[in-house]
């Protein structure tokens, strides 16, 4: 489900203080850099992660992680991306409305 422009308001306002907790590098966008960015999601449901490279590769790999996850790219920013996903059975963090 997409999230309204409030709701991204939101998330990014909750994502501030959040430090990135997945680094993408040179290897690129692996099976397992996105299993651990799943794992982080179910963990955490809001989460930065910082993207090395140029321009044009993360904002791609930004869309790619995005897919991939299922979630939404709350924001970016430089090198860095904000995702949500909801928990499926516990959510905690609240978009709102």
């Amino acid at each position: 489900m997409p999230l309204k422009a409030s709701q991204k308001k939101n998330l990014r306002a909750k994502a501030h203080h959040l430090k990135p907790l997945v680094t993408v590098a040179d290897k690129g966008l692996s099976e397992s850099v996105v299993a651990e960015i799943e794992r982080t999601l179910n963990d955490h449901e809001l989460i930065k992660v910082k993207l090395r490279g140029d321009r044009e590769t993360r904002k791609q790999w930004a869309l790619d992680i995005a897919e991939k996850c299922s979630a939404e790219l709350v924001q970016s920013i430089g090198q860095v991306a904000c995702f949500y996903k909801r928990h499926p059975e516990k959510p905690v963090v609240d978009p709102g409305k």
